[in-house]
């Protein structure tokens, strides 16, 4: 972590457009971060990174006691708790500048079972993948080797994305559902998630649960270092456009990505929407995947990005977020993915999502004793 990041309090008043956001709904997204960061417990606090994360899960826990208290919560309540409990904080020195990029979850047609149509197959996480660092930490650690594969002599580097799309898991029994195409699946892969509509009309809600490992690498990235798109004119629609044209061209693009993803079914309650870090249901417009190298998840940061004029109605995208997720692209204290929804239009939108934006971390106050209801500033 860069030495020269640091985070400086500053005033509520001086966060660009803070009075104006529906705090209710940025409260709505904290609340559903708290239960499950909470039974993850306590994590040491990284040198460098903001804010102490036993102290915002305290503030959790007295979210929920407010919460289940049986008082509604309004939109002046929930401003006043967030102004009461935590201090913004600039981030200065930042080693990115400060980039947005957005994320969805598709909604893609599949099967059960392969056919003619279905024949591109989602496995399911290997039972001989290992993790060498935890879920949570995978983005911060993205740059190395996240997850192994556990041999009789040790752990080695696990199977690249060239070696299972050539049939290197298929006698394992490890398919979960089949899809039409094989870029479909490579863009489930980087979003992390999708819902599933089978041919009797059912849908199914699938989610990451672990990858082989390697390095997240852009291809997008690639073919505009080639020469193949303009830079100006990469978007996730040109980009899927320009795949789907030529399958023999595509293959070998998207196979230098080595990165490959494993999923899992939801189901039950947890099936209603999409998840991120520790089963968190995802908020659209108000969950962020974020570096945990800098933030603990559940913490929330103000998101000042006024060239996103096309996510909100006011033409600016100025809105109290929380960190619910991480991603292998997403590194840098100032660097998020805005989650946008499932699908087609959510799609959109984040496909068009690359813009530069300022964070201000909302850090716990230390020693706050203030009770549930207080109103006011910090």
């Amino acid at each position: 972590m860069p030495s020269s990041v640091s985070f400086e309090p500053v005033s509520f008043d001086e966060l660009p457009g803070w009075r104006d956001d529906d705090h209710l709904a940025a409260w709505k997204a904290f609340l559903v971060s708290c239960g499950p960061t909470l039974k993850a417990g306590p994590k040491a606090a990284k040198p460098g990174s903001a804010g102490q994360p036993q102290k915002l899960l305290d503030i959790c826990a007295r979210a929920l006691a407010i919460d289940q208290s049986g008082d509604a919560q309004t939109r002046d309540g929930a401003r006043a708790f967030f102004e009461t409990y935590f201090r913004p904080n600039r981030i200065a020195g930042s080693d990115n500048g400060g980039l947005l990029t957005g994320y969805f979850e598709p909604e893609i047609k599949g099967s059960r079972t392969p056919d003619e149509t279905y024949k591109v197959p989602i496995y399911r996480r290997p039972p001989d993948l290992v993790n060498i660092v935890s879920e949570s930490e995978r983005g911060a650690r993205s740059s190395k080797l996240t997850h192994r594969r556990k041999t009789e002599k040790g752990l080695v580097p696990y199977l690249t994305r060239k070696q299972i799309e050539e049939g290197g898991l298929s006698s394992l029994g490890l398919e979960i559902l089949y899809l039409k195409d094989q870029v479909d699946a490579f863009f489930m892969q980087v979003q992390g998630s999708g819902r599933i509509e089978l041919p009797n009309g059912e849908k199914v809600r699938i989610t990451y649960d672990g990858k082989n490992g390697y390095p997240y690498t852009s291809i997008g990235r690639l073919l505009i270092e080639a020469g193949h798109v303009a830079a100006d004119e990469m978007s996730l629609k040109t980009l899927k456009k320009w795949l789907k044209a030529d399958e023999a061209r595509a293959k070998p693009v998207m196979r230098k990505n080595r990165s490959y993803v494993f999923f899992k079914e939801l189901t039950g309650e947890q099936a209603s929407a999409p998840v991120g870090v520790y089963s968190i249901p995802l908020q659209p417009l108000r969950s962020l995947a974020i570096d945990t190298s800098y933030y603990a998840i559940g913490t929330p940061i103000y998101v000042d990005a006024p060239q996103i004029k096309h996510a909100t109605p006011t033409g600016a995208f100025r809105r109290l977020m929380i960190a619910h997720d991480v991603g292998s692209a997403i590194k840098g204290s100032e660097r998020g993915d805005i989650f946008f929804g499932t699908g087609d239009k959510a799609g959109r939108l984040a496909g068009v999502t690359k813009e530069p934006g300022h964070f201000y971390a909302l850090l716990p106050l230390a020693g706050t004793q203030a009770p549930a209801t207080a109103s006011g500033g910090p």
